[in-house]
């Protein structure tokens, strides 16, 4: 299932049901398949984001130490070709949902969603 946001003032967002009800769940808590964000909640949406993508990088910095600090001496390396993928970050998954809020702030517009 695909999840289209809009708003009167940016293009469509299109996002895969998981990352959009990640994204709406950060900012409000839950993640209903269509709702409105009213212009004046439009701040709080983005600080709430903001915060959520913030904590996730930190998260990645201290696994990321933490795995430097374990991994094994370079003579017993292990060859490299089996090692899954890093996931993909918050951050990257964010961004374009950041930008289309920010523009509904700045040229003011609720942005609206739906399945």
């Amino acid at each position: 299932m695909l999840f289209k946001f809009k708003s009167q003032v940016t293009s469509d967002l299109i996002m895969l049901e998981a990352d959009a009800r990640r994204l709406l769940h950060i900012m409000l808590g839950h993640d209903p398949d269509k709702g409105i964000i009213l212009v004046k909640d439009l701040p709080a949406a983005i600080a709430k984001l903001e915060s959520a993508v913030a904590q996730d990088e930190a998260a990645r910095l201290q696994r990321s130490q933490a795995a430097q600090k374990a991994s094994m001496p370079e003579d017993t390396a292990q060859d490299t070709a089996g090692e899954p993928l890093n996931p993909v970050r918050l951050a990257q998954r964010a961004s374009p949902m950041l930008k289309l809020l920010k523009h509904c702030v700045a040229d003011p517009s609720d942005m609206v969603w739906g399945v």
